[in-house]
């Protein structure tokens, strides 16, 4: 009995072994075994199933603008100038010994070179027509302006016309243009804290989308136009955005990106776009007439201080102090004088200066508009017949 059991665990250990050593070695002569015999180097690992997300270009990811962008992206083009400007002739012109040995190669020392400047900026079509939108101090002084849409097509634009007061200028595009046109906004509901995307060129790298929000209204006494009612974003805008879009998250066009506030030439989170409802009226006018025509009175005014309402005996300071009065002009015509105070023009009250220039410039020339103004305490109104603004001189 016990050598049968001692050839039994013989038998045992043997089999174990051998099933063992084919496990390790060569585990394919067992695939075919029964699914019951036990394993011993190997555990069963059961499939994952991994859930992908669609790559259908139909779903976003929260908080994406990728649908606003595309809607506008198209509408906005590069622009590109080109200017001849007079360089002086070079001082050794007319040395004897320096034309011997270079000829007229740098002129006939009578006549200035010229040499071509070139600039960039961007802009938006704004009509099927092929019009588009800009600053003036991007094409100003151009004769050659270019425009590039993002998928590399160009045209040669011209100049419908121009307001540097507003720094807004209007192109046009041949008629055979294949770009479409931008979808307005409504810039009169726009709330601070409101998310906007800038779009442009900017520093030439090609076409860029920057996002923010709005981060004031009605910016004004900027000092960077006569006339300024100013969106301000945190979105970045830099050089060559000038003429962009700035859009809403519907991609709808709400202002024209026009200025930044930089003391490096680069984005400091502060920058200046007209408001579509302004940059919309210029447009027309512009398209219609080919300028801008505003009303002028011939003034010049100062804004009220708190020391000045003391000293003007005015209960707030509301109201614009009239400076100074162009000889001949409309404003003297009517008795205006110098250290009056005008609180009123056509039924509209004056809030500051830059309100008082608004309203004088909407008023249409060759009308007679009433004025209530105060003089030494006393306040009285006049009837101006009202002037065409004289056109501003522009340095090229």
């Amino acid at each position: 009995m016990r050598r049968l059991w001692l050839t039994f665990a013989q038998t045992v250990t043997v089999c174990i072994a051998l099933l063992f050593t084919l496990k390790t070695l060569k585990p394919e002569w067992l695939a075919t075994w029964p699914s019951a015999w036990p394993t011993f180097a190997t555990r069963s690992v059961q499939p994952v199933t991994v859930i992908e997300a669609p790559t259908t270009t139909e779903t976003l990811r929260p908080g994406s603008y990728a649908n606003a962008a595309q809607k506008a992206l198209p509408a906005v083009v590069h622009v590109y100038t080109s200017q001849a400007i007079k360089v002086p002739r070079h001082p050794l012109q007319d040395d004897p010994l320096f034309r011997h040995f270079f000829g007229d190669r740098l002129g006939n020392g009578t006549e200035r070179g010229t040499e071509r400047r070139s600039g960039l900026g961007s802009g938006v079509v704004v009509s099927a027509e092929g019009y588009i939108l800009t600053n003036f101090h991007v094409i100003n002084g151009a004769d050659e302006i270019e425009v590039a849409s993002n998928d590399g097509q160009k045209y040669k634009a011209m100049v419908v016309g121009s307001d540097p007061e507003s720094d807004l200028a209007v192109l046009r595009l041949p008629v055979n243009h294949k770009l479409p046109a931008i979808t307005f906004g409504n810039s009169d509901s726009l709330r601070v804290g409101d998310i906007v995307l800038a779009i442009g060129n900017p520093f030439g790298v090609g076409q860029t989308v920057t996002s923010g929000i709005v981060s004031a209204l009605g910016r004004s006494h900027l000092g960077i136009n006569t006339f300024e009612n100013f969106i301000q974003t945190d979105a970045a805008i830099n050089p060559g955005n000038s003429g962009g879009a700035l859009i809403d998250t519907n991609g709808n066009l709400i202002g024209i990106n026009t200025a930044i506030y930089s003391q490096s030439g680069g984005s400091m989170g502060i920058g200046f776009a007209i408001p579509v409802s302004l940059a919309k009226t210029i447009m027309e006018e512009i398209i219609k007439n080919g300028s801008v025509t505003r009303g002028w009175i011939g003034v010049e005014v100062q804004e009220i201080t708190p020391e000045l309402a003391e000293s003007f005996k005015l209960p707030t300071t509301d109201g614009a102090i009239i400076a100074g009065v162009v000889r001949n002009a409309p404003a003297e015509k009517a008795g205006i004088q110098p250290g009056d105070v005008l609180l009123d023009i056509a039924g509209k009250p004056v809030k500051d200066a830059q309100s008082m220039l608004g309203l004088i410039a909407k008023l249409e020339p060759g009308k007679v508009s009433r004025l209530k103004l105060m003089r030494a305490g006393k306040t009285f109104y006049a009837d101006v017949n009202i002037s065409k603004r004289p056109t501003p001189k522009v340095e090229e």
